[in-house]
């Protein structure tokens, strides 16, 4: 369904291990990225009604999974780290068009938004599968299904807008873009590291 070309290595997982403490500070900080970039769509395209409603939608929950994991940090007896960059989101950043019409901008950033919710849901599906905490591998499957409906709420109303974009052939694009890059990650006790 998400089309990613290459699967994130279950060993991964090892890593995350040796470090909870610093995945669930990620992943909230993550969560809270998550939020923001739906909001910042809200705020830069408040004509379109039905997106505006489902992206409020979807920055709430993305808010409330920010709140469920900062409580994980807490259970653990850990405290919220600092917020850290996500150089993975970066570089999907700079792969973004620059330029052309307000709506291939728009519908850039909605694939842009997929493509992260893509890897996120891949991620936790790998966290669900091969985590040892039993706890965590549930809490990963079921944000891996919020995550699902993300990516499909991004690219829906990316094809919904795209007028003068082939959605279709912009999102290879980005898949390919894609893979060029997270073959340098999957060694850190991040989301997307």
């Amino acid at each position: 369904m998400l089309g990613l070309k290459l699967p994130t290595d279950p060993r991964w997982v090892n890593i995350v291990e040796s470090n909870i403490e610093e995945i669930l500070t990620d992943h909230a900080w993550c969560e809270q990225k998550a939020a923001t970039n739906a909001i910042t769509i809200i705020i830069n395209n408040s004509e379109l009604t039905d997106l505006v409603t489902d992206l409020l939608a979807l920055a709430k929950e993305e808010l409330d999974h920010f709140e469920q994991v900062h409580n994980l940090i807490k259970a653990q007896g850990f405290v919220l780290g600092r917020e850290r960059k996500d150089h993975y989101v970066n570089e999907l950043y700079k792969f973004m068009q620059k330029g052309g019409s307000r709506n291939a901008a728009l519908v850039d950033r909605l694939l842009f938004s997929a493509m992260i919710e893509a890897r996120s849901c891949e991620r936790f599906r790998v966290l669900s599968k091969n985590i040892e905490d039993q706890n965590l591998a549930q809490f990963y499957h079921q944000l891996m299904i919020s995550e699902a409906g993300h990516y499909t709420t991004f690219i829906g109303y990316a094809r919904k807008y795209a007028t003068d974009v082939d959605v279709d052939a912009r999102w290879q694009e980005w898949l390919d873009y894609e893979a060029s890059i997270i073959e340098n990650y999957g060694k850190q006790e991040t989301i997307h590291g």
